[in-house]
């Protein structure tokens, strides 16, 4: 199949956009699942517009939505959605895709102790069908909620895939929250914060006027301060087990509400920036992990990679682009990947890594111009990804 993937994350300020072809090699003998030969035909990024970011940063908790609110955010977001696919299928497939992979941009995760309720993913499909009459594969985390799981980090099995099961081998991705997968173990889940806490610092600091602490200017600048990393990594969170899933649920931008702050912002910035670094040490270190393969947002930081570095010395950390995925373009394979196990009536997800009762083929299709037809099932989930 030629797939194009779509993500949006949830510091919610581009979609990525990618083309993968993506082929089940045949299985070479008995009790074997064969491989996952995947192609990258090229990746591209389409900015949220500016009104839609702030309307979507309005509607995060811990503010108030209403039900016009999420109307016009699932249409606006659905819209972005489908210049995005426009956008690849004219420029990166020649015109021609099976279908578009969508997970859709979350809005709102409902997690209650260990227990995650439910999940919202806003980016209504039906506007990706319609402008690019390709059939789209979308809402792929609220399956593994009904089964009681998580419905995160999805990226787990692909990562999975990837890396295969070498002992102390792991996958960690900044994005606005960090996760780590470490395949060997059967485990996965939200480590913390990510880039969350730092975005919403350089927000409130800036006016609005900046929403990133671009190549860690101002974390270089600052000075960590050790009395407030100590406050905030006493977050109970940190030390609940898992499978176990968090967002801007928790941590937004009034959670640094109750804490006393240094005056100068760039110090609050470079305290945020160590505790995302501490916070996934911890975890590397829990685990026993040799080898990190580090992606997201997280790693154009240099600031933020330079103190994981310096946590985690004598850990050999690596970019996702020396595995021959493109860093920006890593997730959105990743559900592109998700979307062919669906579209062949595979499980996308391990339960071990989200703790759901069980492995449940993801997503929901909506149909292309055409009549909607579908392979006949594949026997087992292939086991290794192969990068063509």
């Amino acid at each position: 199949m030629r797939l194009i993937g779509l993500m949006s994350g949830t510091s919610f300020d581009a979609v990525d956009a990618v083309a993968v072809d993506v082929t089940a090699a045949a299985a070479t003998g008995a009790g074997s699942s064969g491989d996952l030969r995947v192609g990258i035909r090229g990746h591209l990024t389409v900015d949220i517009p500016a009104d839609l970011q702030s309307r979507l940063a309005a509607a995060l908790p811990p503010n108030p939505a209403s039900a016009a609110d999420l109307c016009l955010l699932d249409t606006r977001m659905g819209q972005t959605f489908a210049a995005a696919a426009s956008a690849a299928l004219s420029g990166l497939c020649d015109g021609t895709a099976d279908a578009v992979v969508c997970s859709g941009q979350t809005i709102y995760h409902w997690v209650d102790g260990r227990d995650c309720l439910g999940t919202l993913q806003i980016g209504e499909p039906t506007w990706i069908a319609e402008a690019t009459g390709l059939p789209v594969i979308s809402n792929l985390r609220s399956r593994d909620v009904a089964a009681g799981g998580q419905g995160a980090p999805l990226v787990s099995l692909v990562d999975a895939m990837l890396l295969g099961d070498r002992p102390g081998v792991a996958a960690v991705n900044i994005g606005g929250i960090a996760n780590i997968t470490v395949p060997a173990l059967r485990l996965a889940y939200d480590i913390g914060p990510g880039n969350a806490l730092i975005d919403a610092a350089v927000a409130a600091g800036s006016g609005g006027d900046q929403r990133m602490d671009r190549n860690g200017e101002r974390a270089d600048r600052g000075r960590v301060d050790p009395d407030l990393l100590s406050a905030l990594r006493a977050e109970p969170y940190y030390a609940a087990a898992p499978p176990k899933t968090t967002g801007k649920e928790l941590f937004h931008a009034g959670y640094l509400d109750r804490f006393e702050r240094p005056a100068a912002i760039d110090d609050l910035i470079a305290t945020l920036t160590r505790l995302t670094a501490v916070t996934i040490a911890d975890a590397v270190r829990r685990h026993q992990v040799s080898e990190l393969v580090v992606s997201g947002g997280g790693l154009r930081n240099p600031t933020l990679m330079a103190m994981l570095r310096a946590e985690l010395d004598g850990v050999a950390i690596r970019p996702i682009d020396d595995l021959g995925v493109p860093n920006a373009a890593k997730e959105a394979v990743a559900f592109a990947i998700l979307g062919f196990l669906s579209w062949h009536g595979l499980a996308g997800v391990d339960p071990a890594y989200t703790g759901a009762k069980r492995a449940t083929v993801l997503g929901s299709i909506t149909p292309g111009r055409g009549p909607l037809r579908l392979p006949p099932p594949m026997s087992a989930t292939p086991q290794r990804l192969v990068l063509s």
